[in-house]
Protein backbone atom coordinates (compact mmCIF):
# COMPACT_ATOMS: atom_id res chain seq x y z
CA UNK A 1 0.00 0.00 0.00
CA UNK A 2 1.24 2.99 -0.99
CA UNK A 3 1.14 6.40 1.26
CA UNK A 4 0.30 9.61 0.14
CA UNK A 5 2.11 12.12 2.33
CA UNK A 6 -0.08 15.39 3.00
CA UNK A 7 2.55 17.81 4.58
CA UNK A 8 4.18 18.82 1.46
CA UNK A 9 3.44 19.40 -1.90
CA UNK A 10 3.17 16.40 -4.26
CA UNK A 11 6.17 15.49 -6.58
CA UNK A 12 4.44 14.35 -9.60
CA UNK A 13 2.52 16.82 -11.72
CA UNK A 14 -1.03 17.34 -11.71
CA UNK A 15 -2.70 15.70 -14.73
CA UNK A 16 -5.75 16.94 -16.16
CA UNK A 17 -7.78 14.59 -17.65
CA UNK A 18 -10.97 16.00 -18.24
CA UNK A 19 -11.98 19.76 -18.56
CA UNK A 20 -13.01 21.29 -15.49
CA UNK A 21 -16.17 22.94 -15.97
CA UNK A 22 -18.84 22.63 -19.01
CA UNK A 23 -18.70 24.38 -21.83
CA UNK A 24 -21.89 26.55 -21.16
CA UNK A 25 -21.01 27.49 -18.27
CA UNK A 26 -19.29 30.33 -18.49
CA UNK A 27 -17.30 30.77 -14.94
CA UNK A 28 -16.79 28.93 -12.13
CA UNK A 29 -17.13 32.52 -9.56
CA UNK A 30 -21.12 32.72 -7.81
CA UNK A 31 -22.24 34.26 -4.90
CA UNK A 32 -24.12 31.65 -3.46
CA UNK A 33 -22.77 30.59 0.41
CA UNK A 34 -20.33 27.80 1.38
CA UNK A 35 -21.18 24.55 1.21
CA UNK A 36 -24.26 25.44 -0.73
CA UNK A 37 -25.04 22.36 -3.69
CA UNK A 38 -26.88 24.22 -5.80
CA UNK A 39 -23.45 25.46 -8.07
CA UNK A 40 -23.14 21.29 -8.55
CA UNK A 41 -26.19 20.63 -9.05
CA UNK A 42 -26.33 23.17 -11.86
CA UNK A 43 -23.21 22.40 -13.40
CA UNK A 44 -24.47 18.61 -14.18
CA UNK A 45 -27.57 19.75 -15.73
CA UNK A 46 -25.34 21.92 -18.39
CA UNK A 47 -23.25 18.59 -18.92
CA UNK A 48 -25.87 16.25 -19.66
CA UNK A 49 -27.50 19.47 -21.93
CA UNK A 50 -23.85 19.56 -23.44
CA UNK A 51 -23.57 16.05 -23.74
CA UNK A 52 -27.10 15.24 -25.91
CA UNK A 53 -26.20 17.80 -28.39
CA UNK A 54 -28.41 19.99 -26.71
CA UNK A 55 -26.30 23.42 -26.17
CA UNK A 56 -27.73 24.93 -29.45
CA UNK A 57 -31.64 23.76 -28.95
CA UNK A 58 -32.40 24.13 -25.05
CA UNK A 59 -34.28 26.87 -23.34
CA UNK A 60 -33.93 26.95 -19.31
CA UNK A 61 -37.37 28.68 -17.32
CA UNK A 62 -36.17 29.83 -13.84
CA UNK A 63 -38.22 30.64 -11.25
CA UNK A 64 -36.98 32.58 -8.37
CA UNK A 65 -34.29 31.34 -6.09
CA UNK A 66 -30.54 31.59 -4.90
CA UNK A 67 -30.04 29.44 -8.60
CA UNK A 68 -31.56 32.54 -10.66
CA UNK A 69 -28.20 34.06 -10.07
CA UNK A 70 -26.84 31.14 -12.64
CA UNK A 71 -28.76 33.23 -15.86
CA UNK A 72 -25.53 35.48 -15.82
CA UNK A 73 -23.36 32.73 -16.12
CA UNK A 74 -24.99 30.21 -18.10
CA UNK A 75 -24.39 30.12 -21.70
CA UNK A 76 -28.23 29.19 -22.13
CA UNK A 77 -31.45 30.88 -23.58
CA UNK A 78 -33.25 31.79 -20.39
CA UNK A 79 -35.79 33.90 -19.22
CA UNK A 80 -37.09 34.31 -15.61
CA UNK A 81 -40.93 34.32 -14.43
CA UNK A 82 -42.74 35.31 -11.44
CA UNK A 83 -42.72 32.67 -8.24
CA UNK A 84 -44.09 29.38 -8.80
CA UNK A 85 -44.79 29.85 -12.47
CA UNK A 86 -42.13 28.12 -14.56
CA UNK A 87 -44.64 25.13 -15.63
CA UNK A 88 -46.15 27.31 -17.08
CA UNK A 89 -44.03 29.34 -19.13
CA UNK A 90 -42.36 26.41 -20.27
CA UNK A 91 -45.68 25.17 -21.53
CA UNK A 92 -46.57 27.53 -23.64
CA UNK A 93 -42.61 27.98 -25.17
CA UNK A 94 -42.52 24.04 -25.88
CA UNK A 95 -46.04 24.65 -27.32
CA UNK A 96 -44.73 27.13 -30.12
CA UNK A 97 -41.16 25.41 -30.04
CA UNK A 98 -41.57 21.63 -29.84
CA UNK A 99 -38.32 21.13 -31.08
CA UNK A 100 -36.65 23.06 -28.44
CA UNK A 101 -35.62 20.72 -25.12
CA UNK A 102 -37.23 22.91 -22.83
CA UNK A 103 -36.38 22.94 -18.95
CA UNK A 104 -37.04 24.47 -15.96
CA UNK A 105 -34.87 25.57 -12.62
CA UNK A 106 -36.79 25.86 -9.57
CA UNK A 107 -36.43 25.68 -5.71
CA UNK A 108 -38.82 23.44 -3.39
CA UNK A 109 -40.00 27.01 -2.10
CA UNK A 110 -40.97 28.19 -5.81
CA UNK A 111 -42.08 24.59 -7.00
CA UNK A 112 -43.55 22.96 -3.76
CA UNK A 113 -44.96 26.37 -1.96
CA UNK A 114 -45.68 29.08 -4.38
CA UNK A 115 -45.89 26.51 -7.52
CA UNK A 116 -47.84 23.69 -6.40
CA UNK A 117 -50.65 24.01 -8.95
CA UNK A 118 -48.70 24.74 -11.31
CA UNK A 119 -46.43 21.51 -11.75
CA UNK A 120 -49.26 19.32 -11.02
CA UNK A 121 -51.42 20.61 -13.64
CA UNK A 122 -48.34 20.49 -16.21
CA UNK A 123 -48.53 17.09 -14.91
CA UNK A 124 -51.88 16.30 -15.59
CA UNK A 125 -51.78 17.79 -18.84
CA UNK A 126 -48.76 15.58 -19.57
CA UNK A 127 -46.51 18.24 -21.10
CA UNK A 128 -43.35 17.39 -22.55
CA UNK A 129 -41.10 19.28 -20.44
CA UNK A 130 -38.26 18.45 -18.09
CA UNK A 131 -38.63 20.23 -14.75
CA UNK A 132 -35.59 20.51 -12.62
CA UNK A 133 -36.30 20.53 -8.76
CA UNK A 134 -33.62 21.87 -6.34
CA UNK A 135 -35.01 21.13 -2.81
CA UNK A 136 -33.19 22.45 0.35
CA UNK A 137 -36.05 22.68 2.65
CA UNK A 138 -35.48 26.52 2.82
CA UNK A 139 -36.64 29.51 1.00
CA UNK A 140 -33.55 30.59 0.78
CA UNK A 141 -33.45 33.83 -1.54
CA UNK A 142 -35.79 35.84 0.94
CA UNK A 143 -33.86 34.78 4.02
CA UNK A 144 -34.38 31.09 5.19
CA UNK A 145 -37.52 30.16 6.22
CA UNK A 146 -39.45 27.07 6.29
CA UNK A 147 -41.20 25.48 2.91
CA UNK A 148 -43.78 23.35 2.24
CA UNK A 149 -40.98 20.84 1.39
CA UNK A 150 -39.34 21.08 4.91
CA UNK A 151 -39.09 18.13 6.61
CA UNK A 152 -39.74 17.00 10.13
CA UNK A 153 -37.54 18.10 12.52
CA UNK A 154 -35.79 21.01 9.92
CA UNK A 155 -34.40 24.03 11.19
CA UNK A 156 -35.03 26.80 9.64
CA UNK A 157 -35.24 30.86 10.36
CA UNK A 158 -39.10 30.18 11.27
CA UNK A 159 -38.51 26.68 12.37
CA UNK A 160 -35.89 27.25 14.62
CA UNK A 161 -36.32 24.34 16.89
CA UNK A 162 -37.27 22.00 13.65
CA UNK A 163 -40.44 21.38 12.03
CA UNK A 164 -43.15 20.52 14.00
CA UNK A 165 -46.19 18.37 12.18
CA UNK A 166 -48.58 19.01 14.78
CA UNK A 167 -48.36 22.91 14.25
CA UNK A 168 -46.71 22.95 10.84
CA UNK A 169 -48.29 19.79 9.17
CA UNK A 170 -46.50 17.73 7.30
CA UNK A 171 -43.82 17.54 4.14
CA UNK A 172 -45.03 18.23 0.81
CA UNK A 173 -43.25 14.95 -1.62
CA UNK A 174 -43.87 16.29 -4.45
CA UNK A 175 -42.08 13.62 -6.56
CA UNK A 176 -44.40 10.61 -5.15
CA UNK A 177 -47.65 12.98 -5.92
CA UNK A 178 -46.01 13.58 -9.62
CA UNK A 179 -45.32 9.83 -10.07
CA UNK A 180 -48.53 9.24 -9.33
CA UNK A 181 -50.43 11.01 -12.51
CA UNK A 182 -50.60 9.62 -15.74
CA UNK A 183 -49.05 12.90 -17.42
CA UNK A 184 -45.63 12.06 -16.07
CA UNK A 185 -43.18 9.95 -17.80
CA UNK A 186 -40.03 10.08 -15.63
CA UNK A 187 -39.95 10.88 -11.96
CA UNK A 188 -36.48 10.60 -9.86
CA UNK A 189 -34.49 12.02 -7.19
CA UNK A 190 -31.00 12.59 -6.81
CA UNK A 191 -28.27 14.36 -4.50
CA UNK A 192 -24.89 16.03 -4.68
CA UNK A 193 -23.88 15.01 -1.01
CA UNK A 194 -20.82 12.76 -1.90
CA UNK A 195 -19.33 11.58 -5.50
CA UNK A 196 -21.26 8.80 -6.17
CA UNK A 197 -24.69 10.56 -5.67
CA UNK A 198 -23.32 13.13 -8.07
CA UNK A 199 -22.87 10.76 -10.84
CA UNK A 200 -25.78 9.17 -10.10
CA UNK A 201 -27.78 12.07 -10.30
CA UNK A 202 -26.14 13.22 -13.82
CA UNK A 203 -27.61 9.97 -15.08
CA UNK A 204 -31.14 10.83 -13.84
CA UNK A 205 -30.76 14.16 -15.55
CA UNK A 206 -29.90 12.62 -18.51
CA UNK A 207 -33.16 10.74 -18.58
CA UNK A 208 -34.87 13.35 -17.96
CA UNK A 209 -34.00 14.87 -21.12
CA UNK A 210 -34.17 11.84 -23.21
CA UNK A 211 -37.80 11.32 -21.86
CA UNK A 212 -38.71 14.82 -23.35
CA UNK A 213 -36.87 14.28 -26.52
CA UNK A 214 -38.94 11.19 -26.92
CA UNK A 215 -41.86 12.50 -26.09
CA UNK A 216 -43.03 10.81 -23.30
CA UNK A 217 -44.53 13.47 -21.55
CA UNK A 218 -43.35 15.43 -18.13
CA UNK A 219 -40.40 14.79 -16.29
CA UNK A 220 -39.65 15.80 -13.08
CA UNK A 221 -35.65 15.33 -11.50
CA UNK A 222 -35.57 16.50 -8.06
CA UNK A 223 -32.21 16.97 -6.76
CA UNK A 224 -31.19 17.20 -2.89
CA UNK A 225 -29.00 20.19 -2.29
CA UNK A 226 -26.95 21.18 0.99
CA UNK A 227 -28.07 24.84 2.23
CA UNK A 228 -25.70 25.01 5.69
CA UNK A 229 -26.60 28.84 6.09
CA UNK A 230 -30.05 28.12 5.99
CA UNK A 231 -29.78 25.35 8.18
CA UNK A 232 -27.78 26.92 11.16
CA UNK A 233 -24.97 24.18 10.29
CA UNK A 234 -21.10 24.49 9.55
CA UNK A 235 -20.62 24.26 5.87
CA UNK A 236 -18.45 21.23 6.03
CA UNK A 237 -21.84 19.84 8.13
CA UNK A 238 -24.19 20.44 5.56
CA UNK A 239 -23.64 16.83 3.56
CA UNK A 240 -24.27 14.74 6.88
CA UNK A 241 -27.37 17.44 8.20
CA UNK A 242 -29.07 17.38 4.69
CA UNK A 243 -29.26 12.81 4.65
CA UNK A 244 -30.39 13.31 8.29
CA UNK A 245 -33.06 14.93 7.59
CA UNK A 246 -34.17 15.22 4.08
CA UNK A 247 -32.60 12.24 3.00
CA UNK A 248 -34.92 10.48 5.01
CA UNK A 249 -37.88 12.04 4.12
CA UNK A 250 -36.83 12.23 0.28
CA UNK A 251 -35.43 9.01 -0.34
CA UNK A 252 -32.79 8.65 -3.80
CA UNK A 253 -33.67 6.85 -7.11
CA UNK A 254 -35.98 6.39 -9.73
CA UNK A 255 -39.53 6.51 -8.79
CA UNK A 256 -41.43 6.39 -12.11
CA UNK A 257 -39.82 5.56 -15.95
CA UNK A 258 -42.68 5.25 -18.08
CA UNK A 259 -40.38 3.44 -20.94
CA UNK A 260 -39.49 0.96 -18.20
CA UNK A 261 -43.10 -0.38 -18.33
CA UNK A 262 -43.19 -0.65 -21.91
Amino acid sequence: MSIVMTTRPPEAPSNKVAAFKPTLLQTEEHHLCPGCGEPVAIRLVLEVIEELGLAQKNVSIIGHGCYGSFIMTMDVDSTLCLHGRAPAVATGLKRMRPDVAVWTLQGDGDMTSEGLAEILHATARGENITCILLNNGVFGDTGGQMTASSVIGQRTKNTLEGRDAAYHGHPIVIGDMVAAMPGAAYVARGSVHNAASIAATRRLIRKGFQRQMEKKGLSLVEILTMCPTGWFVPASGGADYMMESLGKTYPLGEIKDISASE
